[in-house]
């Protein structure tokens, strides 16, 4: 078993589906996070090399200082390969100086990412806050009751068990 940020993935699993267990990973991230990390679809937890499990780990515990993807250009159809006699050094300094100059605005979605005790907070805040203002959302959240409009005569029981502000 892989164990990373206090989390087991099991061997047998598929490595982008085991990344759900992780808490605000969903089918989307995880794919993309498997995109990102060079990992592919069909690679099993058990499969997955050191370096990679290292690399994710890192990755997951401070996805916004992690380093940015390196930009490759397509190139044109009438694309001409320049003389081989031009260093590399030359070229990369060619390229990044034509990147700055287009000014690319590149997000990258998973710089925000948060997950685990970070969004359990996130979420607790969000709760407090709409009890703080007095909302509907807020006081329906401080008398456990269903949030989102549902029936309360037969499904109250279950929102009060989920609606409560102390939840970990």
């Amino acid at each position: 078993m892989v164990h990373i940020l206090g989390i087991n993935l099991p061997d047998k699993q598929l490595a982008r589906k085991a990344l759900t267990s992780i808490y605000g990973v969903g089918q989307h991230t995880a794919h993309r996070l498997c995109a990102r990390l060079q990992v592919h679809d069909m690679c099993k937890v058990k499969d997955l090399s050191p370096f990679q499990v290292t690399s994710l780990a890192s990755f997951l515990s401070s996805p916004a200082t992690a380093p940015p993807l390196p930009r490759y250009p397509l190139a044109s159809p009438n694309y001409a390969p320049p003389p081989t006699t031009i260093p590399i050094q030359e070229l990369q300094t060619q390229f990044t100086a034509s990147q700055k100059k287009k000014k690319r605005v590149n997000s990258d979605p998973l710089k925000n990412l948060k997950i685990e005790s970070e969004l359990r907070r996130e979420i607790r805040e969000n709760i407090a806050h709409q009890r703080m203002i007095g909302s509907y959302v807020g006081r329906r959240h401080a008398m456990h009751l269903p949030v989102r409009g549902q029936n309360t005569q037969n499904n109250a029981k279950t929102a009060k068990k989920l609606n409560r502000l102390d939840r970990h």
